[in-house]
């Protein structure tokens, strides 16, 4: 038998339902993973919040990623790959014991890189390094400035920028600064500042940020896009603006849409300002298969050179999902939020401690 989290609907964090059946067969070109730790991203949040519009239809399965061990392969897939440690992507499904993904999209993990890392690495570093290695690579001595820098894609973002010789300017909640200081970001305020462009401009005499990174959308764009220095180039990378409470609801989907600077940011202004506006939803890249999984393989050989490293926030059981949601939309996380399940918990979860679900601290 195989628990899987299912959501039958939308709902606060507690719709979460357990159910214990058959794990699922791999069809042809499949592998089944056995799972040891699956990543929690806003997406599976804003998913089971009814606002995501790449999810299935209830009832689903969240969770985009995650590593463990192939214990299956379906037709056309060698036996070889049997036993062999994965990083896997899914369209959803990972919040569960199995699940069954293409063969390629079950990434072999070089040695030394074990399941935690591995399930931290796929979503956060993909969706950073399309941003700065892809789409706005920022040139040695340009400023980067990162929104939600002590989330997962934010601390990739602020890692990525660094090797590439950028200076990080970055925004997360006050109790967070000292943890971006010590990360190496240059300057940090309160990501509830409503104005912060001038604070961006004299961070950096007076000439804006050359890259910026919004996760938020809505209203913040436009000051985004005024913190930006000619030539500055403006990547939106979500909609977290829009999960205003814990429960299903569309009117903060609309007061965000609402905030969107349709008219003001024009093909007419982009030109006069200099500045271009960019969009990442690596939901959207399932077919660029090649492409991604490429990016997927040079961050695996960035992480077992030690290079690169994802800071692991907490480690919920797969059955505390819940909690987990809670941590992420509270704001609470300063870097990966993961579940666990059962079998790598009673293994030791390679030294990790389990978040208590009813307290702030491990137990």
């Amino acid at each position: 038998m195989s628990l899987r989290l299912v959501l039958p609907g939308t709902g606060a964090p507690e719709v979460f339902e357990v159910r214990d059946e058959a794990a699922p067969r791999p069809g042809p070109g499949e592998v089944r993973v056995r799972v040891d730790a699956a990543g929690v991203n806003f997406a599976d949040v804003m998913m089971r919040l009814g606002l995501y519009p790449d999810a299935p239809p209830f009832p689903l399965t969240p969770g985009y990623e995650a590593a463990g061990t192939v214990d299956a392969v379906g037709e056309g897939v060698s036996a070889d790959r049997l036993g062999e440690p994965v990083v896997a992507l899914a369209r959803h499904g990972c919040y569960a014991e199995h699940v069954c993904v293409p063969a390629a999209f079950a990434v072999r993990r070089p040695d030394g890189v074990g399941a935690l890392q591995g399930a931290a690495l796929a979503v956060n570093w993909l969706t950073a390094y399309q941003m700065l290695e892809i789409m706005a690579p920022p040139r040695a001595g340009e400023t980067v400035l990162v929104h939600g820098a002590a989330g997962g894609v934010g601390l990739a973002a602020v890692r990525l920028a660094q090797r590439r010789g950028a200076r990080v300017i970055g925004s997360a909640s006050p109790v967070k600064h000292a943890a971006l200081r010590e990360a190496g970001v240059a300057t940090v305020f309160p990501s509830d500042q409503r104005r912060f462009a001038g604070t961006v401009r004299a961070a950096t005499g007076g000439r804006g940020a050359d890259v910026v990174l919004e996760p938020r959308h809505g209203r913040w764009i436009g000051e985004s896009y005024r913190a930006a220095a000619p030539c500055g180039r403006v990547v939106l990378h979500g909609f977290a603006a829009a999960a205003t409470g814990k429960g299903a609801s569309r009117w903060g989907a609309l007061r965000t849409l609402a905030g969107v600077p349709w008219l003001s940011i024009n093909p007419i202004s982009l030109m006069n300002d200099n500045k271009a506006l960019m969009g990442v939803n690596l939901a959207r890249m399932w077919d660029e298969s090649d492409r991604l999984l490429g990016w997927l393989a040079g961050l695996m050989e960035l992480l077992a050179a030690g290079e690169i490293a994802s800071r692991i926030d907490r480690v919920h059981r797969l059955e505390d999902a819940a909690a987990a949601h809670h941590r992420l939309q509270d704001r609470g996380n300063i870097g990966k939020v993961l579940l666990a399940t059962p079998d790598f918990v009673a293994r030791g979860a390679e030294g990790a401690e389990i978040a208590d679900p009813h307290g702030d601290g491990g137990a």
